[in-house]
């Protein structure tokens, strides 16, 4: 009898972890959207998510910058920590799928009024009787041993679809994070180039004003010697001015756009980044290989994440659809019992108990079958809501596809307007200065000039701010450096292995 529970234990945990669910087959729903027009990826062309960053993004500068936002961004240490509470939420759930086994020590004492217990047979058998002075009777048992208690046996599979459903959890939050990663490292970019931008505008400006300084003067000379109208000296006042608004307007600009900057970093900007000479001060991204793989879409981490809520989701139904089924719940000890503290340990004094129970559902007033409808009901949200985030990075990856040749278009044919807009207020100048034309010429040459300059830095950053919107779009940011062909990384899939500050943990449902 002794050896009964230990064996009777053993077939139950094998029943156990044998079980099957319940769970509905997933099947990945089919794309909602087209392929991508723009064609296959050309045989060794790279991926954009195979890209690292430091080589997608050449200025060292900028690195720097990504670097620290990696190390500080609150948002990113969020989405950190929610894949640690989600890790440990998944710990707590497959927990379940094993007894809680506790040793345990009992000193058991009752007392009862005499007459109640004769000595002879109403006594618990082993225990001891002491008798009371006051006409009651004191029993004493004690006890030690190991067991477990109220352990389900997950016949049904209605535990281990909670389990696969904290897995699915743990791995969208994962990732979650991944996908907040990739949109620090664009958003960071982006601001970076908006803050290089509105520097080279601030430094044209200042040329502007300074030409515009020396032309007032020039006609506040020609005004005085009787040789140019009033109107004239009032409208070089204006261009001065304006360009004086608009020095005030850049300084407030570039001071907002740090601010913007230094949030995304989490932590101030370094002493040692220049931001002068803004965009010329060189290449800051690189160019993006021609073609798109077939899997970019699916290969995004915001989509990996839907997909992984989905199947969370169905896992839920098959732990909803367990409850129409009996549970069998064991509590089981093995130890030593005994009247006396002294012979708890003694030979002979071997107990065990088996308590095995079932509950049959009968009536529970609808309550388990709206629980699976509900289910259900969130299993077809969350199909909606991986269909949206396929469609959201289809839109994504088409508008920059869409935005990429009509900017080189467009930067194209800005610098040829600006290379006239140069030459036409040179001559205008030349002839204002030498009394040909009058002031009005001159200063709509020099407005259409400074407005070409302007519009020229603001496509310059459309362009590269689209070359990093792409860089997103199409999942890069995700690598610090590019692996090399012994290094490269395997295509991602919905159960890829994720490893947590060095401890990978297994990603396979059981």
């Amino acid at each position: 009898m002794v050896y009964k529970l230990p064996r009777t234990l053993a077939v139950a945990l094998a029943v156990s972890l044998g079980a099957c669910t319940l769970e509905p087959h997933y099947h990945r729903p089919e794309s909602p959207v087209p392929r991508l027009g723009a064609g296959a990826q050309e045989q060794g062309a790279r991926a954009a998510a195979d890209t690292g960053w430091r080589e997608f993004f050449p200025d060292p500068q900028l690195q720097e910058l990504i670097a620290l936002a990696l190390a500080n961004n609150r948002d990113l240490r969020v989405a950190v920590l929610n894949v640690e509470s989600a890790q440990a939420r998944y710990r707590v759930q497959r927990a379940e799928l094993f007894p809680t086994i506790a040793a345990t020590g009992t000193e058991q004492v009752e007392r009862f009024p005499s007459g109640v217990f004769s000595f002879g047979g109403g006594a618990a058998a082993g225990s001891s009787t002491t008798p009371v002075t006051a006409g009651g009777t004191i029993f004493r048992f004690f006890d030690a041993g190991v067991g477990f208690t109220n352990y389900e046996l997950d016949v049904f599979g209605r535990i281990r679809s909670l389990d696969h459903a904290a897995l699915q959890q743990y791995f969208n939050f994962a990732e979650t994070r991944r996908s907040v990663q990739l949109t620090l490292v664009a958003e960071v970019a982006s601001a970076y180039l908006a803050v290089l931008a509105d520097r080279t505008l601030l430094d044209i400006t200042r040329d502007t004003l300074k030409s515009q300084d020396e032309s007032y003067a020039l006609t506040q000379r020609m005004f005085g010697a009787g040789t140019t109208t009033e109107l004239a000296l009032s409208q070089a006042e204006t261009t001065v001015d304006t360009a004086r608004a608009n020095l005030a307007q850049y300084n407030r600009q570039i001071a907002e756009d740090r601010d913007a900057l230094q949030l995304l970093l989490g932590a101030p900007i370094p002493d040692d980044v220049d931001f002068s000479r803004g965009l010329d001060r060189g290449p800051a991204v690189a160019e993006l290989e021609e073609g798109i793989p077939s899997d970019v879409l699916v290969r995004r981490p915001d989509v990996l994440a839907a997909e992984h809520q989905l199947q969370a989701a169905s896992a839920q139904i098959g732990a909803a659809r367990a409850a129409f089924f009996p549970s069998i719940i064991l509590t089981g000890t093995y130890g030593t019992a005994s009247s006396q503290l002294s012979g708890l340990f003694k030979s002979g004094s071997q107990a065990w108990t088996f308590s095995p129970q079932i509950s049959v559902p009968i009536f529970a007033g609808g309550a388990n079958v709206a629980n699976l409808q509900a289910t259900k009901l969130a299993r077809d949200t969350a199909v909606a809501q991986y269909e949206k985030a396929i469609q959201t990075a289809f839109r994504e990856v088409a508008d920059g596809l869409a935005a990429r040749g009509t900017l080189d278009d467009q930067l194209a044919a800005q610098q040829a307007l600006l290379a006239a807009s140069t030459r036409a207020y040179r001559l205008a100048d030349m002839r204002y200065r030498g009394g040909v034309d009058s002031y009005l010429a001159a200063l709509d040459a020099q407005r259409s000039l400074y407005t070409a300059q302007q519009q020229l830095q603001g496509v310059r950053l459309l362009r590269l701010q689209n070359l990093v919107t792409l860089y997103k779009a199409l999942g890069g940011g995700l690598l610090e450096r590019t692996p090399t062909a012994q290094t490269a990384p395997q295509p991602a899939t919905s159960e890829g292995s994720i490893a947590h500050r060095g401890r990978p943990l297994r990603t396979k449902p059981p």
